[in-house]
C-alpha cells in the first residue's frame, strides 16, 4: 500500500504538467479561431460594403436626348404631375427589381410605308396579267360615283389603287405606356424596334379603315388627281381613332404618294382624262373670255354690277349710280348716248324756234309761204345731185320717150369735183 501511495504521488506532477499543456494548446487554438472569424467577418462585411455600393451604383439610367422616361416602383408610375415624367441626362432610381426605368423615344419620327391599296406587283414591279382585277392580290378601295352628292352617293362606285406614308410620334409617354401594348424587351433587343413591331399593326389597320371612309366621300378624279385634300381628311380620321383609344400618338404627317386607276381600264381612263382635260380647258377659256369681255364692257366689277342690275330690288336712284361707277365698254356706249341725246334735244329745239319764227309769216300769205318752202327743198334736194335732167311734158298728152346713156361722159364728175 505505501509504494502504491509512493507511485501515485509520483504521478500527480506529470499529469498536471499535461494538463496545462492541453490547456495551452486549446487557448492558442480558439484565438486562433477568433481572429479567423474576425477576419472573415471583416471581410465580409467589406464584400457586403462592396455590393451594397454597387448596387447602389447600378441605379444611374440615362435618358437620351429623344427620350422621356417613366419610372416603375413596384410596376406603378413613380411621381406625380410633371415629376412623373423624367427629360434627357443621367438619373437615380432604385435598382430592379423595386424600380424599373422606361424609356420612351418621343424625339423619333417612325415613318410607315403603307401598299395595302396598291395593286399585285412582282419583284421587277410589273402588275399581274390577268385581265380582270383580282380581289385576293390586288389591293383597292372605292371611290364615290361621279356626279353623286357626298351624302347621297350612288351604289355605282369607282375602284383606285393606292400608295401612303405616314409618320407618327410618341406625343403623350404615360398615356402611350398605359394602353398600347409592347411587347416585353428581351435582353439585347431595342424598345424602339420592339415597339415599332409591337404597336404598327395597330396604327395600319387604323390607318387603312380611315383611307376606305375618305377615299368613299371623293370622285376617282380627285383621288387621282387632287392629292392634297384627301391627306388632310385622312390625317384627321388617323387621329380621332388614335384619341379614342387614348393611344398616346400624334399623327405627324400622311402623304398620298401615288394614285392611279385599274391597270386593267388603262386606256380607257386615258381616253377619259384626255376628254376631261379638253373640256375643262374649253371651259376655262370660255370663262376667261367671259371674264375679258365682260371687264372690257364693265371694268373689274362688271359681274357685281350686272347683279345689281338685274336685281329687281335695286332702286333708280341706285342704279344710276352703278352706271356711273361702270367703266370699259359702258362708258362709251353711255358717252355716246348722252352725246346722241343732246344732239337731238337741241335739233328739236331748234326746229321748234325755226317754226315760231316762221309761223306768222305763213299765217300772213299762206298759199306764198307753201311755195316757197317748197322751191327751197327742191333746191336743197337738187344741190346734192351729180347731175340733173329737167323733162318738160310734151303738148296734147303725147307719151315721150327717154333714154338714159349708161356711160355718160365721166368729165361731169370729174370737174364738180375739181370745183
Amino acid at each position: 500500500m505505501a509504494e502504491e501511495e509512493k507511485n501515485n504521488q509520483n504521478q500527480i506532477p506529470e499529469d498536471a504538467e499535461q494538463q496545462s499543456i492541453y490547456t495551452d494548446d486549446l487557448d492558442h487554438a480558439g484565438k486562433s479561431l477568433s481572429d479567423a472569424l474576425k477576419l472573415s467577418f471583416r471581410v465580409l462585411k467589406g464584400i457586403m460594403i462592396v455590393l451594397v455600393i454597387l448596387f447602389m451604383a447600378s441605379g444611374f439610367r440615362t435618358v437620351g436626348s429623344n427620350e422621356q422616361a417613366l419610372v416603375l416602383r413596384f410596376g406603378r408610375i413613380r411621381g406625380v404631375g410633371e415629376q412623373r415624367l423624367l427629360g434627357p441626362g443621367a438619373h437615380w432610381i432604385w435598382p430592379y427589381p423595386v424600380e424599373e426605368l422606361i424609356r420612351i423615344p418621343v424625339g423619333r419620327r417612325p415613318s410607315m410605308a403603307i401598299d395595302s391599296f396598291w395593286y399585285w406587283q412582282d419583284r421587277q414591279g410589273n402588275p399581274h396579267g390577268q385581265r380582270t382585277l383580282h380581289p385576293v392580290m390586288d389591293g383597292y378601295s372605292l371611290t364615290r360615283n361621279e356626279g353623286d352628292d357626298v351624302a347621297t352617293a350612288g351604289a355605282d362606285y369607282n375602284i383606285v389603287h393606292t400608295k401612303w406614308q405616314l409618320v407618327y410620334r410618341v406625343d403623350d409617354p404615360e398615356r402611350f405606356f398605359r394602353n398600347m401594348l409592347v411587347s416585353e424587351v428581351q435582353p439585347g433587343e431595342d424598345y424602339y424596334a420592339v415597339m415599332r413591331e409591337s404597336i404598327e399593326p395597330i396604327i395600319k389597320s387604323l390607318f387603312e379603315d380611315s383611307v376606305v371612309t375618305a377615299l368613299a366621300d371623293f370622285t376617282i378624279d380627285e383621288a387621282v388627281t387632287s392629292q392634297d385634300s384627301i391627306p388632310v381628311q385622312v390625317r384627321q380620321l388617323v387621329q380621332q381613332k388614335l384619341d379614342r383609344i387614348e393611344s398616346g400618338l400624334a399623327v405627324v404627317t400622311v402623304q398620298l404618294e401615288d394614285a392611279t386607276w385599274p391597270k386593267q381600264v388603262e386606256e380607257s381612263f386615258l381616253n377619259y382624262f384626255r376628254a376631261s382635260q379638253m373640256a375643262q380647258q374649253e371651259v376655262t377659256e370660255a370663262r376667261s373670255y367671259a371674264q375679258q369681255t365682260l371687264n372690257e364692257a364693265a371694268g373689274p366689277g362688271a359681274m357685281e354690277f350686272i347683279t345689281a342690275i338685274k336685281d329687281p330690288d335695286t332702286s333708280q336712284e341706285q342704279a344710276e349710280q352703278l352706271w356711273q361707277q361702270a367703266s370699259g365698254e359702258v362708258q362709251r356706249v353711255l358717252a355716246e348716248a348722252r352725246a346722241y341725246r343732246t344732239e337731238i334735244v337741241e335739233t328739236a329745239r331748234a326746229n321748234a324756234t325755226y317754226l315760231e319764227n316762221i309761223l306768222p309769216e305763213y299765217h300772213n300769205h299762206p298759199r306764198l309761204f307753201v311755195q316757197q318752202l317748197y322751191q327751197n327743198s327742191v333746191e336743197t334736194v337738187l344741190e346734192a345731185s351729180d347731175e340733173k335732167m329737167i323733162i318738160q311734158p310734151t303738148q296734147g298728152g303725147s307719151q315721150s320717150e327717154i333714154r338714159v346713156h349708161i356711160n355718160r361722159d365721166p368729165t361731169i364728175r370729174k370737174e364738180e369735183d375739181a370745183d
